[in-house]
């Protein structure tokens, strides 16, 4: 059954949509209330359940933690799934020293703000809090990580709330495909902000709704490199979709010519059984305020909870023990070009990028090939509208009002996809993108769309 705004006490995202009940889900197939099957190729469509849906090992922890500690505030205490899982991730990125727990994305992103501003603060630079970010990005849903953001269109109608961050447009293969734009748009941020004023430069490693699969080239990470060491800035990399094995490496950051001072995750962490994010910091972040303050005020109710840091335990075992970043790391290539090739022989697909199983689609006008569509073509909304009808799950999003990137579409299938799942998916999504460029040619006939 649709469950609509007539017959549901919740309040919904879109009020004016019905929305499909999800009644159980195994692997990469959800089923729905009134029997329709979907094909998952997306995690959840948060790229969160990126294991898949019911695997018993990660159920079993969950259950094994219930039944000890339920509950603790990490105010006063600790506990051993914590303890674990923090050592257990300094393991795997062992640039970083120490790691605070929290329950999603936002979360870790606002911490991670947060430990830059008291960095800086308890080194006697108490006048660095500005922010320079990335403008095509996301980082969180809340007041202080959308503005991370520079998407207008994100922002509205929250702009009183907003800080006044300063953003540099992305190095794209459409804009500035060698990254020397960007860096000296940063110059020019830098110099408008006083460099003695910037904590942190933020930004996605690998970008997933905002870009999909994208990435900037080695020469704008360099160049960073070198301005964070002339003007004492720290570098934060949100890897809260793309880290522990989304783009084939454990960190994305790994594939980078720079070392970041804060990373940030979330998603496969908790990979859909809980709410998971983590915030991770090198050496000298953390001695700064173990050697200043000694302290960083900063809680939420579930932070480094047993139970969670249980299920994240089971999540990186799983992963581990299944050789999971290797296969999303030798599938990926492949994948990307499969993609390509099925959608090959629309107009309407511009680009298509892939970083391991991060896949992404950017629309452009089909009617001269490079041109962003005009927003009233509603071309987000249909690909996904469509996608759904067919039985498949994908993420879109909207061009912004900045222009700087089209109409896009992520996939982002578990990583316990098999080889013709994979396939099915592609093969839908090819479908579905024919079907929607049809439509978009026939309202566009005389040069605007209808």
């Amino acid at each position: 059954m649709t469950i609509d705004q007539a017959s549901t006490s919740v309040f919904p995202k879109h009020p004016g949509l019905g929305y499909p009940s999800v009644d159980r889900a195994r692997g990469v197939r959800l089923y729905t209330t009134d029997g329709r099957t979907i094909l998952d190729a997306c995690s959840g469509g948060a790229m969160a359940a990126g294991l898949g849906h019911g695997v018993g090992d990660i159920v079993d922890a969950a259950a094994a933690s219930v039944g000890g500690i339920l509950y603790y505030y990490a105010h006063h205490f600790t506990n051993q799934p914590q303890e674990k899982l923090a050592e257990r991730l300094t393991g795997l990125a062992p640039e970083m020293t120490r790691v605070r727990f929290q329950s999603g994305g936002a979360e870790a992103n606002e911490t991670a703000l947060r430990l830059a501003r008291q960095y800086h603060v308890d080194r006697g630079e108490s006048g660095r809090w500005l922010v320079i970010s990335a403008a095509q990005s996301y980082h969180g849903a809340t007041m202080a990580t959308l503005a991370l953001s520079g998407r207008a269109g994100l922002q509205a109608p929250f702009g009183p709330y907003m800080a006044g961050h300063l953003h540099i447009p992305p190095c794209t293969e459409r804009f500035d495909p060698t990254g020397e734009a960007a860096l000296d748009a940063l110059d020019e941020a830098l110099e408008r902000a006083g460099p003695e004023n910037v904590a942190a430069f933020f930004c996605e490693t690998v970008s997933a709704l905002s870009l999909p699969g994208y990435s900037p080239p080695d020469r704008f990470w360099e160049g960073l490199a070198e301005r964070r060491e002339r003007h004492g800035f720290l570098i934060c990399l949100d890897e809260v979709v793309v880290g522990l094995g989304r783009t084939g490496r454990w960190f994305a950051y790994e594939d980078l010519p720079i070392t970041p001072d804060i990373v940030t995750l979330g998603k496969t962490l908790g990979a859909g059984y809980t709410p998971l994010s983590a915030t991770m910091c090198r050496a000298p972040v953390y001695d700064a305020l173990a050697g200043g303050s000694q302290e960083f005020d900063l809680g939420h109710t579930w932070d480094g909870a047993p139970l969670s840091c249980a299920v994240g335990l089971a999540v990186i075992d799983y992963i581990d023990r299944r050789g999971l970043v290797e296969r999303v790391a030798g599938r990926g290539p492949a994948l990307r070009d499969e993609l390509e090739s099925a959608v090959s022989g629309c107009e309407m697909v511009g680009r298509v990028r892939g970083r391991g199983f991060l896949l992404g689609v950017e629309y452009v006008d089909p009617r001269d090939g490079t041109s962003i569509l005009p927003s009233s073509a509603g071309l987000a909304d249909m690909v996904d509208s469509h996608a759904l009808d067919s039985g498949l799950l994908v993420r879109s999003t909207p061009a912004d009002s900045n222009r700087w990137a089209g109409d896009q579409t992520l996939l982002a299938p578990a990583f316990t996809s098999t080889d013709e799942e994979l396939s099915e998916m592609i093969e839908r999504f090819a479908q579905v993108v024919g079907e929607v460029e049809r439509i978009v040619k026939d309202r566009l006939p005389n040069g605007a769309a209808k």
